[in-house]
């Protein structure tokens, strides 16, 4: 017989250095979830990664067990990776902080592929670009 899934919980975690202490902890806690377990399985599995921050999609089955699914991180953040900013500009329209290139642009849009919601390269593109210019980045 399979496991009854209870819950269903999303978070973000900083890749590598996800910690018991909140917002993760009592998230986790509340959900049943060994935090300690968590941590480490998630540290192990992002070490890689280090720097992004992570979405974790985390299932939780009625016997306490449980799995998570590694998700890319958000393309706003790949984009200020990129440009090496630490936020998107306040008035997106008037005031610009930085260009992304077409490649950097192809290489985020690859990176995000599987989680987004397009069927080639190109759609991703274009979806990557739109969150672009609401941060005030442009695409040449």
């Amino acid at each position: 017989m399979a496991k009854k899934i209870i819950k269903t919980v999303k978070v973000l975690a900083p890749a590598g250095k996800a910690t018991p202490a909140p917002p993760l902890g009592p998230t986790l806690g509340q959900a049943g979830v060994n935090i300690g377990d968590f941590t480490k399985k998630f540290n192990d599995a992002t070490k890689s990664m280090i720097g992004d921050i992570i979405p974790v999609v985390i299932t939780v089955y009625d016997d306490r067990t449980y799995s998570f699914v590694l998700k890319t991180p958000p393309a706003s953040s790949l984009i200020l990776k990129a440009l090496k900013k630490e936020k998107g500009s306040g008035k997106p329209n008037i005031s610009k902080i930085g260009t992304l290139s077409k490649a950097q642009l192809k290489e985020i849009a690859e990176k995000k592929l599987p989680d987004l919601n397009a069927n080639d390269v190109d759609a991703a593109m274009k979806i990557v670009a739109g969150t672009a210019r609401s941060m005030g980045v442009e695409v040449k």
